[in-house]
């Protein structure tokens, strides 16, 4: 065993002895994410309420064990290896939304779009998943979040990463997000410009923890927002596929596709064992029920090497890596997001 082996190895049984029977062992995570597949973890543990979350990111802060936040799964692939460390969820207590208009929780009046009607904030927890949110809000009659139906996340997730869709993204509505951070055990408040949201990126790391968010909305007309939830929901079904994906497999280049780049290549329909490239949209990548994720690990590689060698951009992937070995530019230096 390595000297970084056996550091991870006495971490893990520090942290293991320190939570008790709140943790369990060997957890198998692959199969709650969207590929479902992939290992399990070596120690999980799902918590349920910020004092919990506290006591957890102490465990962590003491022994240094390697962690990984899992929230809806749908931007992990987890190899077969499984994951050397903690891995994290939030329970249903982190599911909640509350919403008003004039001033919101925080203090601050909403400062985000404004419509002819006003604005309005809501209140979202990091667990809360993001289909759920947007129709709710969109019942509700507040606008500027129908985009996030057609995403199969959670809210933690969605701030850690810019989700976005259809012309808009989380940047556009969030005022500030709850985050606790598991190296120091601290728990504060982030506002957007902290957050540096970029294109599927912002400031957080794999050791940040988004409790919850506040969004600026509009107050709008409901039968508008749920008739723009259907279109989008209706878009997604005729041009993207369903099954064990985890949506866009690449970010797209600057002013341009990635999907395009794929198809270009001759990689449409490309299979290596249990995984391959959508016949439906080429930035997806769908694996076979009872797959590997080693495959879905290889496939992307490829796919990459024939679109450099074709002449086009080193897709960088937009899928969260656990336990794989660190991304490498084509023909370049290690470098990567890579989980764990």
């Amino acid at each position: 065993m390595s000297s970084a082996a056996g550091a991870v190895a006495a971490a893990l049984e520090a942290a293991a002895t320190r939570l008790g029977p709140m943790a369990r062992a060997e957890e198998p995570i692959g199969p709650r994410t969207t590929y479902r597949v992939g290992g399990a973890a070596r120690l999980y543990v799902e918590v349920d309420d910020v004092a919990t979350l506290d006591r957890v990111a102490e465990v962590v802060a003491a022994t240094g064990v390697p962690t990984l936040v899992v929230g809806q799964g749908s931007n992990l692939l987890v190899a077969d290896a499984g994951f050397d460390g903690l891995a994290i969820a939030l329970g249903p207590g982190f599911g909640g939304v509350e919403h008003g208009d004039a001033t919101s929780p925080s203090g601050r009046p909403p400062t985000g779009p404004v419509g002819d009607a006003g604005r309005a904030w809501a209140q979202v927890g990091g667990g809360a998943r993001l289909p759920v949110v947007a129709r709710r809000l969109a019942r509700a009659g507040l606008g500027g979040f129908e985009w996030a139906v057609g995403v199969p996340g959670s809210m933690g997730g969605a701030v850690r990463m810019n989700a976005g869709g259809h012309g808009s993204d989380l940047a556009a509505c969030l005022v500030l997000a709850e985050v606790v951070d598991l190296r120091t055990a601290e728990r504060r408040a982030w506002s957007a410009a902290e957050l540096a949201f970029g294109y599927r990126r912002s400031a957080l790391g794999h050791a940040h923890v988004v409790t919850g968010a506040e969004l600026a909305l509009e107050r709008g007309d409901p039968a508008r927002s749920l008739a723009l939830l259907d279109e989008i929901v209706a878009w997604r079904r005729a041009n993207q596929p369903g099954g064990q994906n985890a949506g866009s497999v690449f970010t797209n280049p600057p002013g341009d596709h990635a999907g395009r780049w794929v198809e270009a290549a001759g990689c449409k329909g490309l299979r290596l064992g249990s995984a391959e490239v959508s016949a439906k949209h080429a930035n997806f990548i769908q694996a076979d029920p009872c797959g590997r994720a080693g495959d879905v690990w290889r496939l992307m590689a490829e796919v990459r090497r024939r679109v450099v060698a074709a002449g086009g951009p080193d897709l960088w992937p937009e899928t969260v890596l656990v336990g794989f070995p660190a991304v490498a530019p084509v023909g370049g230096p290690t470098e990567g997001r890579v989980a764990g």
